[in-house]
């Protein structure tokens, strides 16, 4: 079985492929974790992020996180109208939230738990640390911002406690602010190397006999049983395959009569080497729409959902915002230095794509959006389920590309 891509998502898929005794070729232009995603994102396993993004009150009152304003969403005009029918689709499910949620939260709300006992089993427990994360306001809004998501969440069973005082005191201090509140989420948890991560289950499915190459696939062919894949070195013929390439899964299912909407949404991030956490959690600042998390040697401060076509070169506006506002809330970082970009595979109505192409042997794990590190373990196992031919552990009927058409 060859699985296509070897970022989060196709590591997680070839490790549980490889656990049941398949025979296993991991495939991608890159090492594991470096082409795509999964090298730059923050290292939060967000088990809270149980509802789709779309909903009524982002589609009438998205211009207020634009850019533009200060916010974290940057999407130009001449793009939004080359993504019409995406964006028509993204309002559709809008409307659709609560469905949505009942059917992403059991994927991820036993996020941490499912890496937990991956590494363990592994024997690397100490690449994850279960130590919840923190969502903070800072200002005199900051109580009223605690208390309608402290509601938001018990409604959704996400368990939180209000921050105390002692873990407020050093971030307002930090940051110049007389007040603050925010909330502890205690299920979720953060890795300390996200390309670690990748690597630690590449690594993993090779020791039960999965094979790793360097092959940037370009096509796949079907051909009759078989699935032929070209690519730089040439050909390969395989009796099944897994797409698992982020933004580029798109064009590697055409052929086989499936077109997804699949868009790349870009997120940046820049690095405080040596520099210690205020507290040792990811730590989202809600007002500043930025995300800090303890990594081994460094802080990773990440934002930005960014639109943009294929290949557009980095923004250089971005990681220097980003530079402002972690030193505006207290972090010592130079005004300058190296930052990433990198594009997160989201499908319109912020479900994955999990499934089979009927009347195949490919089957796709892809558009992960924000939660690919999150929900890897349990994607790996439900497509492990699927190639096995047994019921999924989980219901992935939403998740089928047929949904799109």
């Amino acid at each position: 079985m060859a699985v296509i891509g070897a970022g989060i998502i196709g590591a997680a898929v070839a490790h549980a492929l490889a656990l049941e005794g398949r025979k296993v070729l991991l495939l991608d232009r890159a090492e594991p974790g470096v082409a795509g995603a999964s090298f730059g994102n923050v290292g939060h396993i967000a088990a809270e992020l149980v509802q789709p993004l779309p909903s009524p009150g982002l589609l009438f009152g998205f211009w207020r996180e634009l850019f533009r304003f200060g916010g974290a969403l940057d999407l130009p005009p001449g793009q939004a109208l080359s993504m019409m029918p995406w964006i028509a689709r993204f309002a559709a499910a809008a409307f659709r939230q609560d469905e949505g949620t009942r059917h992403l939260a059991p994927l991820v709300k036993p996020a941490a738990a499912a890496w937990a006992a991956w590494l363990e089993q592994i024997g690397n427990p100490g690449l994850l640390r279960r130590h919840g994360h923190y969502e903070v306001q800072l200002g005199a809004d900051g109580a009223a911002f605690a208390r309608k998501q402290a509601a938001a969440m018990q409604a959704l069973g996400i368990a939180t406690r209000p921050m105390r005082e002692e873990e407020l005191s050093e971030l307002t201090r930090a940051a110049r602010h007389t007040s603050a509140a925010g909330l502890w989420f205690e299920k979720s948890g953060h890795v300390l190397d996200p390309l670690g991560a990748v690597q630690t289950l590449a690594a993993a499915a090779a020791g039960h006999g999965a094979q790793v190459s360097r092959f940037d696939v370009r096509t796949l062919v079907p051909r009759g049983d078989c699935i032929e894949i070209h690519g730089d070195q040439g050909a390969l013929n395989v009796g099944g395959a897994v797409v698992c390439a982020g933004v580029e899964s798109a064009s590697l299912l055409e052929p086989f009569g499936v077109r997804v909407p699949l868009q790349g949404v870009r997120g940046y991030h820049v690095e405080l080497p040596g520099r210690k956490p205020f507290l040792d959690a990811p730590l989202v600042y809600n007002r500043e729409h930025v995300l800090v998390t303890p990594m081994q040697g460094r802080l990773r401060a990440s934002s930005y959902m960014e639109f943009a076509h294929a290949g557009a070169p980095a923004d250089p506006r971005k990681p220097a915002r980003l530079r402002a506002q972690v030193a505006a809330l207290g972090y010592p970082i130079e005004a300058d230095g190296p930052s990433w970009v990198g594009a997160r595979p989201v499908l319109p109505d912020y479900l994955p794509g999990i499934g089979r192409i009927k009347d195949s042997r490919l089957f796709y794990a892809l558009g992960h959006q924000h939660i690919g590190l999150t929900i890897a373990p349990i994607t790996g196992l439900l497509v492990a389920d699927l190639v096995a031919g047994r019921a999924p552990r989980l219901d992935v009927a939403a998740f089928d590309l047929q949904r799109f058409g």
